[in-house]
């Protein structure tokens, strides 16, 4: 009887290294080469323009966007917090760091939203926030970035409906620090609060103002 149990492990050890054989052979198992192909792998940028709470809604309502986080970066202090970086002397500025799929929203499409949502005339302060921690900014993460970011701020500069000059710094991400989980997504979890700053802050009235 033990001898026929053992038969039995042995049989069923060799069909199950057959079946794999076979499986790999007709491409059954995707190869790790295979799978890289297949993959849709997203990107990062990251635009600084004034409360990031406003940034993540602006950004989250385009499609080919899958995640959106607010944090800080530009700064010299490790690990900042909110009350720190608020207080505008740790060099961070309040950021959005957008996650998205380049085979739907290109780079330049988000650029062309980050114009569109902030004050380019202002160099530390966005509507009603005060201070270099408010100041605008493009993040690039790569060459291809900075060279489309420069371009799209030469033809800003050409085609503005404003006369003021443009501030808006170019300049590489360093460390990005995601904020405290009470400001991810503050727009959707507070939307009385949220609406009554938006409003209070003069954001939706000077874009229109700048932009319409």
């Amino acid at each position: 009887m033990k001898r026929f149990k053992d038969l039995r492990i042995w049989f069923g050890a060799v069909l199950t290294v057959l079946s794999f054989t076979q499986m790999v052979h007709s491409d059954q198992i995707p190869s790790a080469e295979h799978s890289k192909v297949e993959a849709s792998p997203l990107e990062v940028a990251t635009f600084a323009g004034g409360c990031f709470w406003c940034m993540e809604e602006a950004f989250d309502e385009l499609e080919g966007v899958i995640s959106t986080t607010s944090g800080y970066t530009g700064g010299h202090l490790k690990n900042p917090t909110y009350k720190e970086v608020s207080a505008g002397g740790t060099g961070h500025a309040e950021v959005v760091q957008v996650r998205y799929d380049p085979k739907i929203m290109s780079y330049e499409r988000l650029l062309e939203n980050f114009w569109r949502n902030i004050d380019p005339t202002t160099p530390d302060r966005q509507f009603c926030d005060v201070g270099t921690q408010y100041r605008p900014a493009i993040f690039y993460h790569n060459q291809e970035q900075k060279n489309l970011a420069e371009e799209s701020k030469e033809n800003l500069k050409k085609t503005s409906p404003f006369k003021d000059p443009i501030f808006t710094e170019i300049v590489p991400v360093s460390e990005f620090y995601p904020a405290e989980e009470y400001h991810q997504n503050f727009y959707q979890k507070n939307p009385l609060r949220y609406k009554f700053y938006k409003h209070t802050c003069g954001r939706k009235q000077r874009l229109k103002e700048l932009w319409e």
